[in-house]
């Protein structure tokens, strides 16, 4: 696979500052504004632990929406390809030395595919367990109840938007971009792959070209739950989904929402596909395709409360 890594999301939101308080408090660390591939000066920039500048902010006059959305490679034979792909699908992308840029129809948003380095994680020392019949700490309070520092995501984990002809869109990113499916939801959504994660993309079908929502790694399922409480402790208003554990990619969830309405996700555990020999994709129906334990989503998650006033271009 030519590429590596889902790089940096580029957010369109009315209210910018708003928005950026939202996502200091949901643990990403500002940068300066300059450091966007945007160059705005009007831009808000955050970073992950492992992953760099990896969400930019800017301000739209409308609606929200996922403006941009950057990709990694390797080196330059990568772009060729990729060059030649979009265009047998009759796209034609602008084309630098180090980078190209396309627009995906079916969903208006901006890819970008840059040569990049790949993202180096340090390894998570995990937790010592208490399970039936292996006692693997003795005398001493589990891990996660000793810490007390904010909770920081590790990196962008994936990103989920509305396409008005979804099967043209999933053609868009593994003919055209060079993303693998990893499952389906037949007529309804694919998972998609540019990296070892299950999925960094998902395209689902939807009546207007939308964010759903934002994906971002911790180190356990406990960090999961502390950065969600410490969350809807400062506003329980927040809340949309949670705790659960997704059937599809596996990872323990919980969703909140940003002042623009935005949906933004705590994931731990996803399935990885290192070796795509060993992993053989799989349709899904149903709401086993949605979780396999928690909450049942509320009605908000699967149509967002403001869908009439995007289809509007109207922003309350």
């Amino acid at each position: 696979m030519p590429l590596h890594t889902l790089t940096r999301v580029t957010i369109g939101v009315p209210n910018v500052a708003e928005t950026a308080a939202f996502y200091d408090d949901f643990g990403l660390t500002r940068t300066v504004p300059a450091a966007g591939e945007s160059g705005r000066t009007d831009a808000v920039s955050f970073a992950t632990l492992d992953g760099g500048d990896q969400l930019e902010l800017v301000p739209v006059p409308d609606r929200r929406r996922l403006i941009g959305l950057d990709v990694a490679v390797d080196d330059a034979d990568d772009l060729d390809r990729i060059t030649h792909d979009l265009q047998r699908l009759d796209l034609h992308p602008t084309r630098s030395e180090t980078a190209l840029s396309v627009v995906d129809p079916g969903t208006d948003v901006r890819v970008r595919v840059a040569i990049g380095s790949r993202i180096i994680q340090t390894p998570f020392a995990l937790p010592a367990y208490n399970l039936p019949g292996n006692i693997g700490r003795d005398a001493a309070r589990a891990d996660a109840i000793e810490r007390t520092g904010r909770v920081r995501p590790r990196k962008l984990g994936h990103v989920v938007i509305g396409s008005t002809d979804q099967p043209a869109s999933e053609r868009f990113f593994t003919e055209g971009i060079g993303f693998k499916v990893s499952d389906r939801v037949p007529g309804m959504a694919a998972f998609l792959r540019c990296s070892t994660d299950h999925h960094n993309v998902l395209v689902q079908a939807a009546p207007v070209t939308m964010l759903h929502h934002t994906s971002w790694q911790v180190d356990d399922v406990d960090e999961v739950g502390r950065g969600a409480t410490t969350m809807l402790d400062k506003d329980p208003q927040r809340h949309v989904w949670g705790l659960g554990r997704h059937h599809i990619g596996s990872n323990f969830f919980w969703y909140l929402k940003d002042p623009a309405g935005n949906f933004s996700e705590y994931y731990s555990d996803l399935d990885c596909i290192v070796d795509d020999q060993l992993w053989t994709p799989r349709d899904w129906e149903g709401a086993r395709a949605l979780y396999n334990w928690g909450p049942p989503p509320p009605p908000s998650f699967l149509a967002p409360e403001d869908l009439a006033e995007l289809m509007t271009g109207v922003h309350g």
